[in-house]
């Protein structure tokens, strides 16, 4: 369910994660060029909107596996 605070935890981590990797993606396939920041700007103008709809849609999904790799490790260590 999107609740208000998943929706503002989405843009927050669909920043920070897009940011992130569309800068090392530009850099690597485009080099240091002349118009490396617009070039990057225009590639994450695509992938935040993408990145706040799968955080969106796999949060929940993936909270529940760590939940469940949590549960397996503590009763494998004790």
């Amino acid at each position: 369910m999107a609740t208000v605070a998943n929706i503002i935890f989405s843009l927050i981590m669909g920043i920070f994660m897009s940011l992130i990797i569309t800068l090392a993606i530009s850099f690597v396939r485009v080099g240091a060029h002349e118009n490396f920041f617009w070039i990057w700007f225009d590639i994450w103008s695509i992938a935040y909107p993408v990145a706040i709809i799968c955080i969106l849609i796999f949060r929940p999904f993936a909270s529940k596996m760590t939940a469940m790799i949590l549960i397996k490790l503590n009763s494998l260590l004790k």
